[in-house]
């Protein structure tokens, strides 16, 4: 009985990870409504860049937020930390496609292999258009 709360646990956790950022809100954060979320629901998918058309369809927000820190570092502090050149977009997009550990701590960045070089440059090159 325990094993099977355990996975249906685990399943609704995924689940929930994987939905609509919109769809539900954790209590306390109803009030607040982030950044991406309020630029997302504003911005029809032709008005978005390409970059952010691709995170907004990948699996980036389960991780990561626009402005604020979830489980990976905001796309904004990215940005402050990496300047905008060739030689970023490339190395950031070999990040995205083959995974990391360190850089921003303990916990590791997914790989995602499935992802082609151009559409995790395009990705790249959006999150370091957001350097203030």
């Amino acid at each position: 009985m325990k094993k099977t709360l355990l996975i249906l646990g685990c399943f609704s956790l995924a689940i929930a990870s994987c939905g609509n950022p919109g769809a539900s809100k954790s209590e306390g954060s109803a009030a607040a409504t982030s950044d991406t979320e309020t630029t997302v629901k504003a911005q029809t998918p032709s008005e978005m860049l390409p970059g952010e058309k691709l995170i907004a369809t990948a699996d980036c927000v389960g991780c990561h937020n626009k402005t604020q820190k979830v489980i990976g570092p905001a796309y904004v502090d990215i940005a402050a930390k990496y300047p905008s050149n060739d030689e970023n977009i490339s190395k950031l997009a070999d990040v995205v496609i083959k995974g990391s550990k360190g850089t921003w701590g303990d916990l590791p960045m997914t790989p995602h292999p499935n992802l082609s070089k151009d559409d995790a440059k395009q990705m790249v090159t959006w999150i370091l258009s957001l350097k203030k």
